[in-house]
């Protein structure tokens, strides 16, 4: 499968299951652990300043602020995309890797949105 960006870079609050996923499914994943910016309470401007000189996709369930960051239209970003939280960490990993099978371009200051599947009414 081919994926218009497979360089990523998770916030310290992204789980670290999905994480694992990803790179399973061939993403070049970098974690806020990994580069040494974990309990530090870095900024979210900090954060993704660096993840874009590093060219990494911001991956985050920081939904509100990034979201925020990103309207703002202020941070240039390697591209964001923000998920919603969810105890199917597999299911997630499989609609972030769906969602970059799916582009057709660079993500430079473009944000995708990855949401967990309404859940279903049990009629029991």
């Amino acid at each position: 499968m081919s994926h218009c960006a497979t360089k990523l870079y998770t916030n310290e609050n992204f789980p670290l299951r999905v994480v694992q996923q990803l790179r399973e499914a061939g993403h070049d994943v970098v974690t806020s652990f990994d580069a040494g910016q974990a309990n530090r309470r870095v900024p979210d401007e900090e954060v993704l300043a660096f993840a874009a000189f590093q060219r990494r996709v911001l991956v985050t369930q920081n939904r509100r602020d990034f979201l925020k960051l990103h309207y703002s239209g202020t941070f240039q970003h390697a591209g964001i995309i923000v998920c919603t939280a969810g105890p199917d960490f597999a299911g997630q990993a499989k609609r972030i890797d769906d969602a970059l099978a799916h582009c057709t371009k660079d993500l430079s200051n473009q944000l995708i949105r990855v949401n967990r599947p309404p859940i279903a009414n049990n009629p029991n």
